[in-house]
């Protein structure tokens, strides 16, 4: 038996499986196999898993699409070691990654754990420029697992792992998505286990290719976040609410330069500002750190208006959120 059993569910994503794969044959630590469930896709993985079934200990499934939550509770029913690990298919994993989480919990025993993600030198300006919206403290107050952050973590499922014990005890990942992830460990810490993150675990995740893409995510993490309050009243957090109050009063301040100063612009200038230079000093790329500005007002806007209107029908109006928003649930 396998100490970990990694479990990545996809969806037309061959190219990305392969490269996932290729960084986890190259791991230094080796006890572990790897599930990939195939989510009812039409441009199938199955040959690039058999180009490393000598190497890896591999197995492939298919089933009809059920979503992402689905796949992963699939693939633990299926899998035999002590920690279930979740990476998502366009995720690169470093070598040293389960060394790190060996060394971490033979030291700090977790039930439940996650790691911070990170741009690849490899990958596109825009998503390095998207990475650092979503990892940055000024645009996510560092919820997004940094060792400095204004919540309790909160493991995400492109870099996860639980103990197989944990999930036979709470159950698998919900139909909601996005927000499956958060949702889980929520279950798993009211239920009493310890939840904790292992900042020398990372990985590398692509996140989406481009902006229109990455509007339409940030967007569904508004709505999220406000149905996991409902569900979850003791999880409401100020921070949330930040990037609604960035969208109301980003709004206000171009209404004010425009109808009395433009001195009123004055904040946002200066928030551009420190935005470009904490990216240059991250990326020490300037396109990039040009593109983090854009990427940056992305994320808080487009979240905050998620997130208000996610607020306004579900948590004001009192409205059924698998009514107002079906598109966020994979019904069964």
């Amino acid at each position: 038996m396998k100490k970990y059993s990694v479990i990545v569910p996809v969806y037309n994503r061959p190219n990305e499986v392969e490269e996932l794969l290729d960084s986890l044959n190259r791991q230094e630590f080796r006890d572990f196999e790897i599930l990939i469930i195939e989510d009812g896709s039409s441009s199938t993985c199955e040959d690039v898993v058999k180009k490393y079934s000598d190497a890896l200990d591999i197995k492939y499934f298919y089933k009809e699409n059920s979503g992402p939550g689905a796949s992963r509770n699939y693939g633990m029913d299926r899998a035999g070691g002590e920690y279930l690990i979740f990476f998502d298919s366009d995720c690169l994993i470093p070598p040293g990654y389960f060394t790190s989480v060996e060394e971490f919990l033979s030291v700090n025993p977790l039930d439940t754990f996650g790691g911070p993600d990170s741009a690849h030198e490899s990958f596109s300006d825009t998503q390095k420029a998207i990475n650092y919206a979503m990892t940055s403290f000024i645009t996510t107050g560092g919820i997004r697992g940094k060792k400095k952050q204004l919540d309790k973590f909160q493991p995400r499922s492109f870099n996860m792992g639980i103990r197989k014990a944990v999930y036979e005890q709470v159950g698998g990942f919900s139909t909601i998505h996005p927000g499956e992830d958060p949702d889980l460990s929520y279950r798993i810490m009211k239920a009493g286990f310890k939840v904790g993150l292992i900042p020398d675990a990372p990985v590398f995740h692509k996140r989406r290719i481009d902006f229109k893409k990455f509007i339409k995510q940030v967007y569904k993490f508004g709505l999220t976040r406000t149905i996991l309050i409902k569900w979850y009243p003791d999880s409401f957090k100020l921070v949330y609410f930040l990037p609604g109050l960035f969208l109301v009063g980003t709004l206000m301040l171009l209404i004010l330069s425009f109808t009395v100063s433009l001195y009123f612009l004055t904040p946002i200038g200066l928030l551009i500002m420190l935005i470009f230079t904490d990216a240059l000093i991250k990326t020490k790329r300037i396109k990039i750190a040009f593109l983090s500005i854009l990427a940056s007002f992305i994320q808080l806007t487009a979240y905050g208006f998620g997130f208000l209107k996610g607020w306004w029908n579900l948590l004001v109006l009192r409205r059924d959120e698998r009514k107002v928003f079906p598109g966020m649930f994979f019904e069964k």
